[in-house]
């Protein structure tokens, strides 16, 4: 389903949870349907947990003005500007991510957290996922989840683990 105008002010929580929930509620009421959605974001220990639930719009936040062509290279260059001079061992981050499920707009929603730890490197390596990736270096894969294979990523992944989390409580609280 293409992406509404009204979308855009759905993340306006926060925390991901309020983001999480408000988005799947606004899937259905939108469709009636059951739905579900998540936020994520990347937790930087060094800056107090920053960007966290502001990641996609981090550079567009903090340097408002006209929006850059690539907002995730935007994004990389801020959040190491911010981290210039930080000694490795002060780099540690986490990626965040919260999946709400609702089987109605009014119904209270499931919800499930994941995470998986890691740390901001200098410079970026590799050249798959998107956003924070390159930076990323995955304390469970010892590479960049740009530079791991797509499956290999999503085993660990915060998305992966919260979505999988999801699928264990849909089971449990359905049978």
């Amino acid at each position: 389903m293409p992406r509404a105008a009204e979308e855009d002010g759905l993340e306006r929580g926060t925390t991901y949870v309020e983001n999480a929930v408000a988005k799947a509620r606004y899937f259905a009421e939108r469709t009636g349907m059951p739905s579900l959605a998540d936020d994520s974001g990347l937790e930087v220990d060094a800056l107090g947990g920053a960007p966290g639930p502001r990641s996609a719009r981090f550079s567009l936040l903090e340097r408002p003005g006209t929006p850059p062509a690539d907002v995730d290279a935007a994004n990389n260059a801020l959040l190491l500007e911010r981290l210039q001079g930080v000694p490795d061992e002060r780099r540690t981050a986490r990626y965040r991510c919260v999946v709400a499920y609702v089987e109605t707009a009014t119904q209270p929603p499931q919800i499930v957290e994941a995470m998986c730890e890691g740390r901001i490197l200098t410079a970026p390596r590799g050249t798959d996922g998107f956003g924070y990736d390159p930076l990323f270096y995955s304390d469970e894969l010892h590479m960049t989840f740009a530079e791991a294979p797509a499956a290999t990523k999503h085993r660990v992944s915060h998305r992966g683990r919260a979505f999988r989390a999801l699928i264990e409580v849909l089971l449990r609280h359905h049978q």
